[in-house]
């Protein structure tokens, strides 16, 4: 089996999620720009966690066996505090570099003007850049979120078909699957989505356009949940091609509409700027 994480925060995660990953049969993810887990003071704190999903997280990654790729962004979170969103200036020559596959995590929080403005630019600059975007819906009142969130990408110059909306559930699937755009479900072992309300989904609307994530970020999460659903999948029924699509063609059509993937597991470097993740006899 392989599986390509979608959406996966490896930058809070330890060297034993990678190997128990690759276990699983994670070849490949992306890893979304996100919150620090506290307030940032500046744009400076944002360029050197950018470079970091550009050298050391692809570095951790290829010693165990995966391909990582990122995607860069002002998330919604912090796109509220005036003093992170001069960011916005300085993405275009991030968005150049060749392992970012998409503009993203983009999109609400809190529904503020701000957050409006953050995502109309951002969408912007993913069709100037020819990449697509990777749009975090609201976890509080979702429906009226992602309706408000459609709406602008509807305004915006990025087609809906390079747009994928991310953190849907029942209430919100239909409507992001009327919109044209891709749909992503994050799952948790106690919030969002379960395996088994996966499956249920899948059951009812197909497995076309449909991704999978862990997200795996700050607080209690899983980064084997895709491999969870992938064999809840099985177990219901769905057939080995089934589980491929969900788990690895559709998140590699998505985000190979950027030109960018690199599958091929790269082979691991000794160090990265002169430091080294082995400790010890390894």
């Amino acid at each position: 089996m392989r599986i390509f994480d979608p959406h996966i925060h490896m930058t809070s995660r330890t060297t034993d999620d990678y190997r128990a990953m690759y276990d699983a049969g994670v070849r490949a993810l992306v890893e979304p720009s996100f919150w620090l887990g506290q307030p940032r003071t500046s744009p400076a704190s944002f360029f050197d966690y950018f470079d970091a999903l550009l050298g050391w997280e692809p570095f951790r990654a290829a010693q165990y066996g995966i391909a990582h790729h990122c995607a860069l962004a002002l998330n919604p979170k912090e796109a509220n505090d005036p003093r992170c969103t001069p960011v916005l200036d300085a993405l275009p020559r991030y968005l150049v570099k060749d392992s970012v596959v998409a503009v993203g995590e983009i999109g609400y929080d809190s529904m503020t003007p701000a957050e409006d403005t953050a995502l109309a630019a951002q969408l912007q600059l993913a069709a100037d850049h020819g990449l697509p975007a990777l749009v975090h819906t609201p976890h509080r009142d979702k429906l009226a979120g992602l309706r408000r969130t459609i709406d602008v990408i509807r305004e915006s110059h990025l087609p809906p078909e390079h747009v994928l909306l991310d953190h849907l559930n029942e209430t919100t699937v239909r409507a992001a699957a009327d919109s044209g755009c891709w749909a992503g479900f994050s799952v948790y072992p106690d919030t969002k989505m379960d395996e088994d309300r996966m499956v249920t989904i899948l059951r009812n609307h197909g497995t076309e356009k449909i991704l999978v994530n862990s997200a795996a970020d700050w607080g209690r999460s899983d980064p084997l949940k895709t491999r969870k659903v992938a064999d809840a999948m099985l177990k219901a029924g769905f057939t080995e091609d089934d589980v491929d699509q969900v788990l690895w063609r559709n998140p590699v059509a998505f985000y190979g509409q950027s030109g960018r993937l690199q599958l091929d597991t790269p082979a691991p470097a000794p160090l990265h700027e002169g430091n080294s993740i082995l400790r010890g006899g390894e």
